[in-house]
């Protein structure tokens, strides 16, 4: 069963993306904390919205997205941050599951696509996304300024 996520799934939701990041060798850089997590996710301003799969109540899985907007569309997109499934509940559907109720949200709202990106050396994910028909943006290179870079760069007149 695929479900949004309450502010009651904020544990398993915290746990979910420490396992994710396990499993991409980046768990060294997950700080966040279930207060700020449910604060952005479920507070007064909800910077991003959250699908639980679901078997025998437990959750094994979900997928955490956010608008974004589309210059050359005009109008907001989609943008998948995490999908997630516990691997002894991969093969059952439910990565599947959760993006079909994430492609029916974008048709829902107008949003004209939906974005994500995925580790190089992740070949199981890479080939799993093929199958639905997504394809690969090979000719764009991801950025991202953060720590000092940022700080400083925000300090520049």
């Amino acid at each position: 069963m695929i479900r949004n996520a309450t502010a009651d799934d904020t544990p398993a939701i915290a746990a979910m993306i420490r396992a994710l990041a396990d499993y991409e060798h980046l768990t060294d850089q997950v700080v966040l904390t279930e207060a700020d997590l449910r604060r952005h996710l479920f507070g007064e301003y909800r910077y991003a919205e959250a699908l639980i799969a679901e078997d025998g109540g437990a959750a094994v899985g979900f997928a955490l997205f956010f608008p974004h907007f589309s210059t050359f569309h005009g109008q907001p997109g989609m943008y998948l941050e995490d999908l997630f499934v516990f691997p002894e509940h991969r093969g059952d559907g439910y990565g599947k599951a959760l993006l079909v109720r994430l492609a029916q949200i974008c048709v829902e709202r107008g949003a004209p696509r939906l974005d994500w990106a995925v580790l190089d050396w992740n070949e199981p994910s890479i080939q799993f996304y093929r199958s639905l028909g997504a394809q690969p943006m090979d000719e764009w290179t991801t950025f991202r300024l953060t720590g000092d870079a940022l700080g400083v760069l925000g300090a520049s007149d």
